[in-house]
């Protein structure tokens, strides 16, 4: 650990104990595990830092063929992300071949690194199955799945929360270190509650959420991490299933080989918006799950349960705007062998590419959506023909 522990101000006076110092924060400061002096270590080593969580294992993994490519390691753009002091691992697969990787020398193939938002697509993924099932019509607005939610969220269509678009009090900027979604870190076990403050859970802290109108009209996206957590809430609701059950179906299905690992509140609900780790080569198995149309290792497709309210709107998973990010009117193509799907990791960010094209046709053009990937702090890699015209396709929006 790079900062002390011996340091620690939030000792009491009677000496007898102290909070943890990872999750301490004092007023108007940061956590001290998420201090840019400690961030690095922290990024690799979370799953070990937060309060509560869980982890997975699959019975069998999809094995990953290295055949490196040795001219990849020649392009600018791959020398100036692996050249960065924030970068921690970088993983190129064509198919289940790896044809480039690297690490940064306090990492490893085994290493562990919090995928953070990234965690989303896994939420996008279950959505999607929902809605090819029948279990959720994105039209529908999310108090009629959770009746018991408050303002923030009651009167949004699922469709909205899916595309970034409602209205709340519910704030998002972390140059601001008293933003709603650090104190959202109390309730997911990120951060230790100030003496005052009550220990809540992640959905009694989703419910206090407040709004006169969750309407957005200003036709900018309104990026909120809440919004992924409110829609890990409706998919357990209509699916009678646990969220555990279902990342553990994703594991699974992906065929990872290492460990997952998840963070919860202390009632032990997943932290659905940012609280997976996972290794660089398990980040690029999971990635393939895109490419096979949502088939498992062994051909099958992940699966829901089946409940009594079904909303009878069936639409194909893959061809859906909902199946990963957050992006309006983004539909996926399954594309040949000739592409590539590239992962990577760092102190600063996390990225994943499907080996997939995507386009926007309405509010976004691709343009755009990477460069709300960039303003998200994700490095975003697109490759379309990773040796026909090598680094022409290649687009790495450096994190801040």
């Amino acid at each position: 650990m790079i900062y002390s522990h011996s340091e620690s101000n939030a000792v009491r006076k009677d000496g007898r104990y102290q909070n943890n110092r990872d999750l301490h924060a004092d007023k108007g400061q940061y956590e001290k595990w998420n201090q840019p002096q400690n961030r690095r270590w922290s990024f690799h080593h979370l799953h070990t830092i937060v309060r509560y969580g869980f982890s997975l294992r699959a019975p069998e993994f999809l094995p990953l063929e290295p055949r490196l490519l040795p001219e990849i390691e020649q392009f600018d753009s791959v020398r100036q992300l692996t050249g960065k002091s924030s970068f921690s691992a970088l993983v190129a697969l064509r198919g289940e071949t790896i044809i480039y990787e690297r690490y940064a020398a306090d990492f490893s193939k085994t290493s562990t690194h919090t995928i953070m938002s990234i965690s989303k697509t896994m939420m996008h993924l279950m959505v999607g199955c929902c809605i090819e099932n029948g279990l959720i019509d994105p039209n529908m607005e999310v108090h009629e799945y959770l009746p018991e939610i408050g303002t923030g969220y009651a009167t949004a269509s699922v469709q909205d929360v899916l595309d970034m678009n409602v209205i709340n009090d519910y704030s998002e900027d972390y140059s601001d270190p008293d933003t709603t979604a650090l104190l959202q870190n109390v309730a997911m076990g990120w951060r230790l509650p100030t003496p005052n403050q009550p220990e809540t859970s992640n959905r009694e802290f989703l419910q206090g959420i407040q709004s006169a109108g969750t309407s957005n009209n200003t036709g900018l996206v309104n990026y909120k991490s809440a919004n992924t957590d409110i829609l890990g809430w409706i998919v357990e609701r209509v699916t009678e299933k646990t969220l555990r059950q279902h990342y553990l179906d994703i594991v699974e299905a992906a065929g990872l080989e290492l460990p997952f690992y998840m963070s919860t509140d202390r009632l032990g609900v997943p932290n659905t918006n940012g609280g997976i780790c996972m290794t660089a080569r398990d980040l690029a198995r999971y990635g393939l799950i895109f490419t096979r149309n949502g088939l498992g290792i062994r051909g099958n497709k992940l699966a829901v349960r089946a409940s009594s309210k079904r909303c009878g709107n069936k639409k194909a998973l893959f061809t859906h705007r909902h199946s990963l990010f957050t992006i309006t009117e983004t539909t996926y193509e399954p594309i040949d062998d000739g592409l590539v799907m590239v992962v990577g990791v760092g102190s600063s960010c996390s990225c994943i590419l499907n080996r997939l094209r995507w386009w926007s046709s309405l509010a976004y053009s691709k343009t755009q959506a990477l460069r709300m990937m960039h303003t998200l702090n994700l490095s975003f890699i697109w490759q379309r023909r990773f040796l026909d015209c090598p680094g022409s396709d290649l687009i790495i929006p450096i994190p801040r």
